[in-house]
């Protein structure tokens, strides 16, 4: 667009606050899922210097209504760059008309509509950021079957590959949507509905059969309450 330059770009929240602390520009496109946090936590630091900002999210149109109201603009994924055009000229008219207090209020409530409608839309989430050697790869947790701890790492598995994560097991599962992964194992976390079924293994242990083939073993203090999920019915995501 005319008038328009990208001044920065960056591939983390601590690296985004500071590049953001030092351009100063007037928009931010921004998305919810970050290496090192979320864009919620990239805004919350900024305060009143933040940008005027456009998400971009993988919100289906239910959540998407939940924030409509209070957001500059939002573009989902895949971006089309007519969308993005458009978003960013919305914004771009939102600073001309707007004082810096308003531009403030709305921001914030921008952000708490996003964060109930994140609270609303698939607990599983639309992605999931691994940090291995210094490198982030973005993953779908509707794809990820089980994680393996591995010492002080996890191995993720997730569409027919594993992935090292620079992460404990016990770490992970306080992030993980407890409606939709199960921890059955001490060294062991495995998706609800990724479970085919669960055979019997000696010493009164039982062994989940996962999709794709994959077996994990049910630690005996665990096994209980896996046959009283059973009992009550069908693995699939429940209350959390």
């Amino acid at each position: 667009m005319e008038g328009i330059h990208i001044v920065g770009e960056a591939a983390n929240v601590d690296e985004a606050e500071i590049l953001i602390d030092r351009l100063r520009p007037d928009i931010l496109t921004l998305d919810i899922q970050l290496p090192g946090g979320t864009g919620f936590d990239l805004l919350e630091r900024l305060g009143p210097v933040a940008p005027a900002t456009i998400f971009v999210t993988a919100f289906d149109h239910q959540a998407q209504r939940a924030f409509d109201a209070h957001a500059i603009d939002y573009v989902t994924k895949p971006l089309e760059p007519a969308r993005l055009q458009v978003a960013v000229a919305r914004a771009c008219a939102r600073l001309r008309a707007s004082s810096n207090e308003e531009r403030v209020r709305e921001l914030q409530e921008m952000v708490g509509s996003l964060r109930r409608a994140l609270q609303q839309s698939d607990s599983a989430g639309p992605d999931f950021w691994v940090r291995s050697r210094g490198d982030y790869r973005r993953l779908s947790l509707r794809n990820v079957t089980h994680i393996v701890a591995e010492r002080d790492y996890v191995r993720i598995f997730s569409d027919g590959e594993s992935h090292l994560h620079q992460e404990s097991l016990a770490s992970l599962e306080q992030r993980l949507p407890r409606n939709v992964f199960i921890r059955v194992h001490r060294s062991a976390i495995i998706r609800r509905d990724a479970i085919v079924r669960l055979k019997s293994a000696p010493f009164s242990a039982l062994i989940a059969e996962l999709v794709g083939g994959s077996e994990v073993r049910i630690g005996r203090t665990y096994a209980a309450k896996m046959r009283a999920e059973l009992v009550r019915g069908p693995l699939s995501p429940g209350p959390a």
